[in-house]
């Protein structure tokens, strides 16, 4: 993921910038979630698969007056795998979350480094829903 926000994307001094065709937002619209750390695995799901993010602090303003907070502890362009997450203060061990979860308002915070931590997240009942079995 990582690869893809920082090679694909951008005006560089090679002059390169988004791959393609934009599709009216749509690819814009991945970068950003994707710079923020997830991103939508199916568009007609409100599920949000957890990747890495680029910022070490965002936060989105929502129209409800709530905001979501991503903290991103220890990151940087070689610590890019999440070791930890809590949601809330609250340990967090799913690779995913909600709309409603962001809708709410919150913080998620990763603790990031440079190996990946393969016990995060990699629980069979921690998975994402599935349209299939």
């Amino acid at each position: 993921m990582r690869k893809i926000l920082t090679e694909l994307y951008g005006s560089d001094k090679a002059g390169l910038a988004y791959p393609g065709m934009d599709d009216q937002g749509s690819t814009s619209g991945w970068y950003v979630l994707s710079a923020l750390g997830f991103f939508a695995i199916n568009p007609g799901c409100p599920n949000y698969v957890i990747g890495s993010p680029l910022f070490d602090k965002a936060t989105i303003h929502l129209g409800n007056g709530n905001k979501f907070v991503i903290i991103a502890r220890n990151n940087s362009p070689t610590n890019m795998y999440i070791q930890s997450a809590t949601f809330n203060g609250k340990p967090w061990n799913k690779p995913w979350f909600s709309y409603a979860d962001i809708a709410k308002g919150g913080t998620l915070e990763f603790v990031m480094g440079s190996e990946p931590n393969k016990n995060w997240g990699s629980a069979p009942e921690d998975a994402p829903p599935s349209m299939s079995q």
